[in-house]
């Protein structure tokens, strides 16, 4: 028995638990985003901090373009209905999932939701993800989009604590513009740290209280939209 104990000292393995679980998310992803481009439906993941104006957001982006295209809304949240409840109210197909605790979504949990939202029958499905901005960025989700709201109190320097957030979204929105004289906050500094992080990255100051900057907003979602089922 000591010799055997003595064989196995000082052995062992290391097992790369995420790195496996990223590369079987990632394969899940691609999955999803090629059952989607057959059904025509575009997915779009939206992600911020808690309080940074997603669902005021959401029900201004529903209001100029639920006349121009079916919508559906995945709401997640650890736990409670109340973004459900007030985007329900907006006539489009919504559902709320919960995440057991978990501070994200990952490809599986989403294609979850969009059987359950009926999603075949959709142009845009929205996945409104956790209010984080670590845990979120790190999982593919299946979206064919990646979309954040950084709302003028958080700071102009956001992009430089959180660079795998800004480095995987496709469009920024600055939101809360109408607060800027309140704030210390300079919007070319903010430009200029989320480009480098993101150099591709299209950013819309908006503010999602009085509707300004949303127009811009929509149109290039709705375009995005229809290149994806033209293409």
């Amino acid at each position: 028995m000591k010799e055997k104990e003595e064989e196995y000292m000082g052995e062992f393995r290391v097992l790369e638990i995420k790195q496996s679980i990223f590369a079987d998310n990632d394969r899940r992803a691609k999955e999803l985003r090629e059952e989607l481009k057959e059904k025509k439906v575009f997915l779009l993941n939206l992600m911020s901090s808690p309080g940074s104006g997603k669902t005021t957001t959401l029900q201004r982006t529903i209001e100029l373009l639920k006349e121009k295209l079916q919508i559906g809304v995945m709401e997640a949240d650890i736990d409670s209905d109340v973004d459900a409840a007030t985007i329900s109210k907006m006539g489009v197909k919504t559902i709320q999932l919960h995440t057991g605790g978990m501070c994200h979504l990952d490809a599986g949990m989403t294609a979850q939701g969009l059987a359950g939202i009926e999603a075949g029958s959709l142009d845009l499905a929205v996945l409104e993800n956790v209010g984080n901005l670590v845990c979120p960025a790190e999982f593919d989700t299946g979206a064919v989009k990646n979309a954040m709201i950084l709302s003028v109190p958080e700071g102009d320097d956001k992009a430089l604590k959180y660079p795998l957030m800004f480095s995987i979204c496709d469009v920024v929105l600055i939101n809360k513009i109408d607060v800027l004289p309140y704030f210390d906050f300079d919007m070319e500094t903010c430009r200029k740290n989320i480009l480098m992080r993101n150099p591709k990255a299209k950013i819309i100051p908006i503010s999602a209280r009085i509707g300004e900057g949303i127009k811009e907003w929509t149109k290039w979602l709705e375009k995005e939209v229809r290149q994806w089922q033209e293409s």
